[in-house]
């Protein structure tokens, strides 16, 4: 380095002995100039800045985008109609029911009518294949496309997905189609530029322009929920329209809005395309989505439940329950086990797994990396396919106090006593669910703050079987002498399993 510098210093000099100073001034300034010019092209080229104008991109991707009509039979309701209230008194209740019977009230019989409703999609395919939402043509008799020019054509619904609320239509036409096509969402980023396209209020083809807000939002309309936030302007009538990248490219489908007023208030949520491709090519393919299943209930694994579990961090899905004769019971995961790991990729949290198990093929077999009992293990499992029920089991009916002695276990909060056919019948517990039942929670307790109640049941106590008080006891005290300040239960209550952290008294 200091060899370069005194070569760089020597042909300064050189230069000052041939060129009067205030040149050798002007070359160093311009040097100075191309390097902050490339540094600043860098800069640019990593962060895209917003461009002038959205009309040339508007224009390219306007006629991709589609108007959704349907159509369906509205059956009158078998609720009596309601009966407007009319005075008291002499004359004026025949007075008014004569009046509503002649204007069609009152006792007239309900006639089937029929109703529509208006949304978006895009085309993907030059033959005729548009998406839209499951939502916008649910329950339709019939449904028809708009194109940008005001050709109207009769669209076939391929398939649907109420899941993730997507849905595949097919138009017959003999035109070439304009299509646009899928990005990836997951090489977006907090802050890009995205066009939401669609049809709001019924008005006509509509652009809006913003930026993504956030990413993998989870706002409890279903199971897979992971939606791209925008601030891009969208209202009712764009549902199932693109949200668009500045490369022209659909990085999600508009789906759903937050407002109180039912007016864009700049959050709306977009399905992102990494899910809805997959789930568009499976509807194109079969007609329906076929989905991994792994077979386990499954819950997040907390800070207190990662302390008491002995992770370093609180990450990964705590297994609650084993589906019996599932996937994941053939090939060996247990009770108590936290699935790290899921076909090569880490579950940071416990809501993300679902979706990567949806999204693998049926019959597939992934290696899952679990934590047991202090150590990582790997178990081959071949997964299955979603069964379209699950039965949930019943909640037992708010149980009494035990008849029988309890013991106490002070360190947990808990009376606790065995589980026999006394208690079994008093606390309406299956046969096949054993453990020890509690009969009574210390008010204020750590168990009282986890909300444990008579009538639950341990059935593990650190991912060791119970069956007996003094088991319970012996662990707890195991616990404490080894220095740790939690233990975890797994307890059954209302009909399920799941994993409670409980701090012990010190």
């Amino acid at each position: 380095m200091k060899k370069r510098a005194d070569q760089r210093h020597s042909r300064i000099a050189a230069l000052a002995q041939t060129l009067p100073a205030r040149q050798v001034v002007q070359q160093w300034l311009i040097g100075m100039a191309v390097v902050v010019g490339i540094m600043s092209m860098a800069l640019a080229a990593k962060a895209r800045s917003a461009p002038d104008s959205f009309a040339d991109l508007a224009e390219e991707l306007l006629p991709t985008v589609v108007n959704v009509i349907t159509s369906q039979t509205i059956e009158p309701s078998e609720e009596p109609e309601r009966q407007p209230q009319v005075p008291q008194g002499e004359n004026f209740e025949e007075f008014f029911r004569d009046f509503f019977e002649r204007r069609g009230g009152g006792r007239q019989p309900q006639q089937p009518r029929r109703g529509g409703a208006q949304g978006s999609g895009f085309i993907i395919d030059s033959n005729g294949l548009i998406v839209t939402n499951h939502h916008v043509i649910e329950g339709a008799d019939e449904v028809a496309v708009r194109l940008q020019d005001g050709t109207v054509l009769e669209a076939k619904i391929i398939g649907t997905d109420e899941k993730t609320d997507l849905a595949l239509l097919k138009v017959e036409t003999d035109m070439k189609l304009p299509a646009t096509s899928w990005g990836r969402s997951d090489e977006s980023r907090i802050g890009d530029w995205v066009l939401a396209i669609g049809n709001p209020f019924g008005l006509g083809g509509s652009v809006s322009a913003g930026i993504i807000s956030a990413h993998s939002r989870d706002i409890g309309s279903g199971p897979y929920d992971s939606f791209i936030q925008t601030d891009a302007a969208i209202n009712r009538g764009n549902s199932g329209g693109p949200l668009f990248n500045m490369d022209g490219k659909v990085i999600g489908v508009n789906s759903a809005i937050y407002s109180p007023s039912g007016g864009s208030v700049g959050i709306g949520f977009s399905i992102p395309s990494v899910m809805a491709e997959h789930v568009i090519e499976q509807l194109q393919k079969n007609g329906e989505v076929k989905r991994g299943w792994l077979g386990v209930q499954i819950q997040t694994v907390t800070e207190e439940l990662a302390e008491g579990l002995r992770l370093d961090e609180p990450s990964g899905a705590l297994v609650s329950s084993v589906s019996k004769g599932g996937p994941a019971e053939k090939a060996g995961v247990k009770v108590g086990d936290v699935i790290l790991e899921f076909n090569g990729r880490k579950v940071p949290e416990m809501r993300k797994l679902p979706r990567m198990v949806a999204e693998t093929s049926i019959g597939r077999e992934v290696d899952v990396v679990v934590w047991r009992k202090g150590k990582k293990e790997t178990v081959s499992v071949d997964l299955g396919q979603l069964p379209d029920e699950v039965v949930a089991a019943v909640a037992p009916e708010k149980p009494k106090k035990a008849k029988n002695k309890p013991s106490k276990v002070a360190d947990l909060g808990l009376y606790l006593g065995k589980l026999d056919s006394e208690t079994r019948k008093q606390f309406a517990v299956n046969d096949s669910v054993n453990g020890v039942i509690i009969t009574d929670v210390v008010p204020n307790s750590s168990a009282a703050q986890k909300s444990l109640r008579p009538g639950d049941i341990i059935v593990e106590v650190d991912q060791e079987e119970v069956t007996d008080p003094g088991q319970v006891a012996s662990l707890v005290g195991k616990a404490k002498e080894a220095g740790f300040r939690v233990v975890t239960l797994l307890v059954f209550k209302q009909g399920e399993y799941s994993w409670v952290a409980i701090k012990l008294t010190s």
